[in-house]
This record gives C-alpha cells, structure tokens and sequence, in this order.
C-alpha cells in the first residue's frame, strides 16, 4: 500500500535555460518511480489603465532582457481582468516582437481600466505557469492593485514578487523630484505641438482659444503646455492654494487674462485649462455647469465622455455677451491624441533604462515597489507603503507651486488684472476689480 509521497525540487541550469525539475517520488512498498517535470522560470507583463507614449519600449525592454537570461516572458492581454479570467488571454513574447514594438506608441499588450475587488482575486494563473514575478505597468491604481494582490498570493503562500513601472501622461505618481513619468515627455511634447498650432490660429483670426488639457488632479501637462506655447492663461488646480476652485473663478480668469491682452493691444490668445479642475467642484456648481459625470471602475469621474472645454467654454461665451464684450472663443480638447504618440526620443532611453531597471531589482531581492531612477538615472526602487495613504492608494504628485519656475511663470508670464489696471479696464468692464488676481485667488 501507499505509504508516503514525498516531493523534492533541484534547481538546474541547462544550455542557459533556467528550469526548475521536479522529482515527484511516489513510493508504493518497496518501488518507486521518478516522473521529471520540466518548469521554465517565468515572469508575466500586464498594462493597466490607459495608453502612454513608451509602453512598448518598456515591455520590449523586460522581454528582452529576461529571454536573454533564459526566463519566459508571458503578456497578459486585458489587464486585471486577463490575469484573474478563467480563460485568460496570454501571449508569450519573443524576441521578434519587441523588435517591432518597442519604439512604437500604443500598447501590444492590451489594457484595460478594470479594477478587482480582494474577492476576485485567485491563484490559478500563478500556480499554473510557476509566475515568479508579475511586472505591472501602469499608474497609481494599476500600483495599487498589484500591491493587494501580491498580499493576497502571499497569504496563500505563493511567493511572487511584484515591480511596477509607472506610467502615466499626468506626470503625478510619487517619484522623485524632477523625475517624470514615463509618458510625460512625449505626451507634452505633442501637446506643445498642437497649442503651437492653435495659438497661431488664434492670432491669424484674432479669436482666443480653450484649450483643455488631460490631467486627472494634477496639473503638470496643463502647466507645461501653456508654458511651452507662452499661453496668456493656464489654469491648475494646484493654484488654488487659498480658495476653493468653482466654475465663475475659471470664467473669470480666463476674461481676466482676455482684458488684460486688449489692454496691452493684442486680441487673441490661448487659456490652458487642465480638466483636474473638475475634480475639486462641488456636486452643485457641477450640476449648475450642466455637466453630468459616470464614474469608472476605480471611482473617478469619466472626464473622457464628454467635452470639458466645450462645455467650458459655452459659459465663457454667455459671460462675454452678458459684459457686452465681443470677443470669440472656441474650445479645444487635447486628450486621446496624445495617449497613443510613438515615444519622444527622452521616452526611448528613459523606458528602456526602466525595462532593465525592473530585473535589477529583481536581482536585488526587492518586490512591492516602483522602478525609478533618481536624478543621476541610477536605478532605484521606490516602495509603494512609502508613498500610500491610510487606505492604500498611492498619492498624488501635483505641481509644487514653489518651485521657481513655476511662481516665475504664474508671475511674469501670465496676462491677468491688477489693481493698477482697475481704470483702464472700466472700458471694458463694469466692475474690473470683480477679475482681478488677487480678488479671484484670495477670496472664497
């Protein structure tokens, strides 16, 4: 009869493949046999979220440093909702592929916004391919995630380790000062692009122009846009520091700034708004605007679904006509159209440093963190219950309002009025103080 069964693994290299055999020892009296089972090491990519410029070039970058040391590389297409479906879709990665993606925008692997509950987590897939390592690129929810599951596989005693790269085009995940996410650069770099493009629109028409721009509570691509273009206005919503954001102090600026520029003998011009404004309004002025959010899987209002700058801009218009100012405005959306950008030429070398800095890390022992470089490019992790608040969720960067050059840019560089235009403007106002700086930004 049975008397046992006892299981021991060696570890072997073979012709620089890493495979682990498994001896299974089944004794039955005095007999027993020997059945080898052969596991190649293997690691797993999912992308969660919404498209970056670089996501290719990462994951070409990790596939290809990993098939070199002999591992096998699986893409988990669809995000979450992939790694945790019953008939998952993967995809094992060679070397042809990230050949062809990695300086191409877009994202082989597919993504998806789903966000798990804690119930629907599972160890199937881990167990099923012997994952030892489960690369996660994405933002703060896609970090976040992996961070439960991670705990979640550890209670279950399966040991994978997990390392997020971060990316998102709204520059706004924790890393280190003056290091950007991966993204950023070539999303600012089209969005500058396309304001340049509008500005001159603007004073070949001599009309003013809305542009709106992506960025969910943080206002870095607004900021570096209207930068970039020398834009008359650029509203944040890190500028707020001592009033509340609503919908009239936006209007307000934005009128402000067009004054100021009739003042100064110019028409046009271009206002840089960032749509992370409308996070922070209150449920009625968001329902005064007419504006009606749905929400997504992870609780943020769907900014996408509809046209911030049109609606925006609407009010803006009525506004105008309501002071008896005849000035034109018409709105610009600048969103989609920088997610799926081929990677800038800083994305190519920074996310591939990222892709090589993910198996250093690895090498190194660490998990439950994001793969950085400080600002001499060293690689460098950055553990995610560093930068997590009381419920988990990784905070958010926003502009640092006292960096020099950005209260250079809000000071030299922006058109709005003073105390000192109050006269002058009464010519076009009937009560200038009203749209003043300071009166707009100091009062609730």
């Amino acid at each position: 009869g049975q008397t046992g069964i006892r299981r021991g693994f060696q570890s072997h290299k073979i012709q620089n493949l890493n495979l682990i055999i498994a001896y299974s020892k089944w004794e039955t009296g005095t007999a027993f046999s020997h059945f080898p089972i052969l596991f190649m090491r293997t690691i797993a990519i999912l992308c969660g979220g919404g498209p970056a410029p670089g996501i290719n070039t990462v994951v070409a970058t990790v596939t290809k440093v990993y098939l070199k040391a002999g591992f096998r590389v699986l893409g988990i297409h669809e995000g979450y909702k992939g790694l945790l479906n019953a008939n998952p879709d993967i995809e094992e990665l060679t070397f042809e592929k990230a050949d062809r993606m990695f300086t191409r925008g877009g994202s082989l692997i597919r993504m998806s916004r789903f966000k798990p509950r804690d119930t629907d987590f599972n160890t199937e897939l881990f167990v099923k391919y012997g994952i030892e390592l489960l690369v996660t690129v994405g933002g703060d929810d896609t970090a976040s995630t992996a961070n439960r599951l991670t705990k979640f596989l550890a209670a279950h005693q399966i040991q994978v380790r997990n390392i997020h790269v971060p990316k998102t085009i709204d520059n706004d995940l924790p890393l280190p000062e003056g290091v950007p996410t991966f993204g950023f650069m070539s999303a600012k770099e089209m969005g500058i692009h396309i304001g340049k493009v509008i500005k001159a629109e603007a004073a070949t028409t001599q009309n003013w122009y809305v542009l709106m721009s992506m960025g969910r509570e943080a206002g870095h691509l607004a900021f570096e846009i209207g930068k970039g273009i020398q834009s008359a206005m650029i509203v944040i919503p890190e500028m707020f520091e001592k009033t509340e954001i609503t919908v009239d102090k936006v209007v307000r600026l934005v009128i402000s700034a067009m004054v100021k520029r009739r003042l100064l003998g110019q028409k046009s011009g271009v206002a840089v708004i960032s749509e992370g404004i409308f996070h922070f309004l209150k449920d009625e002025d968001i329902a005064a605007s007419g504006i009606v959010f749905e929400y997504d899987a992870h609780g943020h209002p769907e900014l996408s679904d509809i046209s911030k700058a049109h609606i925006l801009n609407k009010i803006i218009r009525t506004r105008l006509r309501q002071l008896g100012l005849e000035i034109i405005s018409r709105p610009v959306e600048v969103g989609y159209s920088l997610r799926c950008v081929d990677p800038c030429a800083y994305d190519l070398t920074y996310c591939t440093t990222l892709g090589m800095g993910v198996k250093t890390l690895f090498e190194a022992g660490c998990s439950g963190c994001m793969v950085a470089v400080d600002i001499d490019q060293n690689i460098i992790p950055v553990y995610l219950s560093d930068v997590e608040d009381e419920q988990g969720k990784i905070r958010t960067r926003l502009v640092n309002m006292n960096r020099e050059e950005v209260r250079h840019t809000f000071t030299d560089m922006l058109y709005y009025l003073t105390p000192a235009d109050r006269e002058a403007a009464r010519a076009y106002l009937p009560s200038p103080q009203e749209y003043e700086w300071e009166t707009i930004m100091e009062n609730n």
